[in-house]
């Protein structure tokens, strides 16, 4: 049964019917960014049973949104779509169920497998995928902190049980996935190594608490890792990239160490013999946030809140005009981003 309240917002919500259309990024076909996606109108979305409509006022841009324009993405939604994964922004409209306020400023996951994602004036998302806007959050910075801060804390308290005082070494670390982990495992209390391309994200990483960095480019990863240590090794490797990179760092695993697979931005997962596992008491262990219930992620959500009250968490994000979205989604997909981008102006 719909609440009363539920009943005022969904009545509040239909008032959108019929009106004019919004703007909105689409991919017609896929492909690179640049090439497939058009600025064009369309209507605004109705939410259904379980779901929320927001007003967009910033949405996050990452690795993903390049490969749902390339069609290779494990959740590539059906042509034609609008990409977005992360949105901040009010609620202007709740579906069957749902008792959120209208005006609430919330952080999401959108529902971009169904097409209606953040790259447009108005997006829709499942109500358990929405969450309060941290106080004194901008929204700026809140389009881009859930995805990435609520995977760093699932993968490295719940699924990598670091320890304080354990080395934590983090791929990608100067990308949003990354620097996430990187204060994350500074506020864990890890010695925390972040592995970079080159120096102008070594000194980002260096910025918000990693001890020390290492350059992936100037040699085999596993030994100089293993040199930092003082040969003691790494005992949690935070891994959003995959392939060889992840595959190198983790001959640098100490016993009992975990390799804990968040993504293959790289293009590949890493490929780690299970012999090599079994004779170095290592584990590769999977972190995919999708699996837990709303009550644990909330939980999250409030201890996240209370890190970023206490200032032991900082955002930071480069805006992107509206109009400047594929150029920025092709400086993602050539790896010359570094941080958290952000879209904003719908």
């Amino acid at each position: 049964m719909v609440s009363a309240h539920g009943q005022r917002a969904a009545a509040q919500g239909a008032r959108w019917k019929g009106a004019a259309p919004m703007r909105a990024w689409r991919v017609e076909k896929h492909g690179e960014p640049a090439d497939v996606l058009q600025l064009a109108d369309a209507d605004v979305p109705e939410p259904g049973p379980g779901q929320v409509r927001i007003r967009v006022a910033a949405a996050g841009i990452g690795l993903p949104d390049v490969l749902m324009c390339r069609g290779s993405y494990a959740l590539v939604p059906a042509l034609p779509f609008t990409p977005g994964q992360e949105a901040a922004g009010v609620v202007t409209a709740v579906g069957e169920g749902v008792d959120l306020p209208i005006g609430a400023a919330v952080m999401a996951v959108t529902a971009f497998p169904s097409g209606h994602g953040a790259f447009a004036e108005e997006c829709l998302a499942k109500a358990d995928s929405v969450f309060a806007v941290p106080p004194g959050l901008d929204v700026t910075a809140a389009a881009g902190f859930w995805i990435p801060h609520l995977t760093g804390w699932l993968g490295l308290v719940d699924r990598g049980r670091l320890a304080a005082g354990e080395w934590l070494a983090v791929l990608g670390a100067a990308g949003s996935s990354g620097l996430a982990a990187v204060q994350l495992g500074r506020v864990l209390g890890a010695r925390v190594i972040a592995v970079v391309g080159d120096d102008r994200r070594a000194d980002l990483c260096r910025g918000l608490g990693a001890e020390t960095v290492v350059n992936h480019r100037t040699g085999p990863l596993g030994p100089a890792l293993r040199e930092i240590t003082g040969g003691h090794g790494v005992d949690t490797i935070y891994d959003p990239v995959g392939g060889t990179t992840a595959a190198d760092a983790a001959g640098a695993l100490t016993r009992g160490g975990r390799l804990l697979a968040v993504g293959n931005a790289g293009g590949t997962w890493p490929r780690i013999p299970a012999e090599r596992l079994v004779m170095t008491n290592t584990s590769v262990v999977g972190v995919y946030t999708g699996s837990y219930s709303y009550a644990e992620r909330n939980a999250v959500h409030t201890r996240l809140c209370e890190l970023l009250a206490d200032g032991r968490l900082h955002t930071a994000a480069t805006t992107v005009p509206f109009h400047d979205l594929p150029a920025a989604l092709e400086q993602i997909a050539g790896r010359t981003a570094a941080g958290k981008l952000t879209l904003t102006g719908m």
